[in-house]
């Protein structure tokens, strides 16, 4: 037991791990992302890190928890600027969307949702929660702009169910590479559908 707390009392901060995970799967992909590499990175061994994380599924599930939590810091800076509802709503899509093929933290969440098939109900509701988080947002931005008339009258909850549909289809072809859909095509399409769906006067917004 005196071996396992000095192990706990030498340990780098959780925090510092997850983020030395997530560098990792930036620089070097996540097939890199072993627990062995990991600890190495980090000075620990395989076995203190499983004795932290229990296994490479939470391992995974924690480092995205970590990114969007950042994520999420960022995107209420972005929401809650100055500015109109549709200029914020364009913020929040390019936040949404892939910086390019291979983004870490695309990659992550794809590895997160192929390894959820099997996980058990606490990493399928804190995967909600994530979800849930941005939906909340999108829905707030869009009723939003509603009540200051920049955006046509819809079901706030049923369209931004449908844009985040839309935005994910896009956005896993952005982080795998599809041939032919590159981040700047999408944001344009996004922008195009947005221009026709929500705005009031269906007018193109301001590049």
């Amino acid at each position: 037991m005196a071996g396992a707390a000095r192990a706990r009392k030498n340990a780098p901060p959780r925090e510092d791990v997850l983020a030395a995970a997530m560098e990792m799967i930036a620089e070097r992909g996540l097939e890199k992302l072993t627990m062995a590499a990991l600890g190495r990175e980090v000075g620990m061994s395989s076995g203190h890190l499983l004795y932290y994380f229990h296994s490479k599924d939470e391992l995974l599930l924690r480092t995205l928890e970590w990114s969007e939590g950042r994520l999420g810091a960022e995107r209420g800076r972005l929401l809650s600027r100055p500015g109109g509802a549709r200029e914020r709503l364009d913020a929040y899509v390019g936040l949404y969307v892939p910086d390019g093929h291979r983004d870490p933290h695309w990659t992550l969440w794809l590895e997160v949702w192929n390894r959820s098939q099997n996980a058990d109900e606490d990493a399928r509701a804190r995967q909600t929660a994530i979800e849930g988080a941005w939906h909340r947002d999108l829905v707030a931005l869009i009723a939003e702009g509603m009540s200051r008339g920049e955006f046509r009258a819809v079901d706030p909850d049923r369209f931004a169910a449908r844009l985040r549909a839309l935005l994910d289809g896009f956005s896993i072809h952005v982080a795998i590479g599809l041939r032919g859909t590159d981040r700047a095509q999408v944001l344009a399409h996004v922008r195009e559908f947005l221009d026709a769906a929500l705005t009031t006067d269906g007018a193109p917004s301001a590049r």
